[in-house]
């Protein structure tokens, strides 16, 4: 029989090849959106050409109400849940002193609030079925890192990342998984000009990552391979974090030394 996932936000990006990459591994997919509805249709058919079932599922993952009627429409249609990946987030940003109570209602409830009920939910499925299912969280190299005008986005990642700790603890006795990843920059079509260029050559690695690089690693954290992985948040940033503000240029002179102790 097979396994049946629910991917929030799942329309684009990260999400979508999510939603693809666990359909080529034999998934039925619940396909989630809440604001683009043609491209939810996109992904949804393109999975019905690899063979796999899938439904379009629109919910706006800040309301309890509706994720609870996904849930319900995801259950009426495939009938359990083996998978549920927390994807869906907005990206808002303000500097601390001017951020309003609707900015930060809407990334809170959206990226924190909208995991945390998901995450319920599907974990009240596999209790109830006896499924030993994984719960997967999208959080974001912000857990750690700190940047301007990122005073709600980085703790609400955070929060994710410790929460996926606490649901590991209690979800355990029932042979549920819980883990998180934290990506950092990660290629989802910026358009040409946009700032976020800029941090590219600073990334140890010199490029962001593809979506179907972080979908891999979610496929793989997904599987049997990863079974005794719970309550662990595992980084892909490129090394974004690694580097830190130094006194001087020391960075290039180290490197240097390095390269010429290897004969390189």
């Amino acid at each position: 029989m097979s396994k049946k996932a629910l991917i929030t936000g799942a329309s684009k990006g990260i999400g979508r090849a999510v939603a693809l990459a666990l359909a080529s591994r034999g998934y039925d997919i619940g396909v989630n959106y809440n604001s683009h509805a043609e491209s939810a249709m996109a992904v949804v058919e393109e999975i019905e050409r690899r063979g796999r079932k899938a439904v379009a599922l629109k919910a706006d993952v800040g309301k309890k109400a509706e994720i609870d009627s996904m849930f319900d429409d995801f259950l009426g249609e495939l009938g359990s849940i083996d998978l549920l990946v927390n994807n869906a987030g907005v990206s808002v940003f303000a500097p601390f002193v001017k951020v309003t109570e609707a900015e930060w209602d809407t990334i809170s409830s959206i990226d924190w609030k909208g995991t945390y009920f998901c995450a319920q939910r599907a974990a009240l499925d596999m209790i109830s079925k006896g499924t030993r299912g994984v719960i997967l969280n999208l959080s974001s190299n912000h857990k750690d890192g700190c940047w301007p005008t990122a005073s709600v986005y980085g703790p609400t990642k955070a929060a994710i990342a410790k929460f996926t700790k606490n649901a590991a603890l209690e979800l355990a006795p029932y042979g549920i998984r819980v883990v998180a990843i934290a990506p950092g920059y990660t290629d989802v079509g910026w358009p040409i000009g946009d700032p976020i260029h800029e941090a590219r050559d600073r990334i140890p690695l010199k490029r962001f990552a593809s979506p179907d690089e972080i979908a891999a690693v979610i496929c793989s954290l997904a599987s049997d391979e990863f079974s005794y992985m719970t309550g662990a948040c595992l980084d892909i940033d490129g090394g974004a974090l690694l580097p830190v503000a130094t006194e001087s240029d020391l960075s290039r002179s180290w490197t240097s030394v390095g390269k010429d102790k290897l004969g390189r």
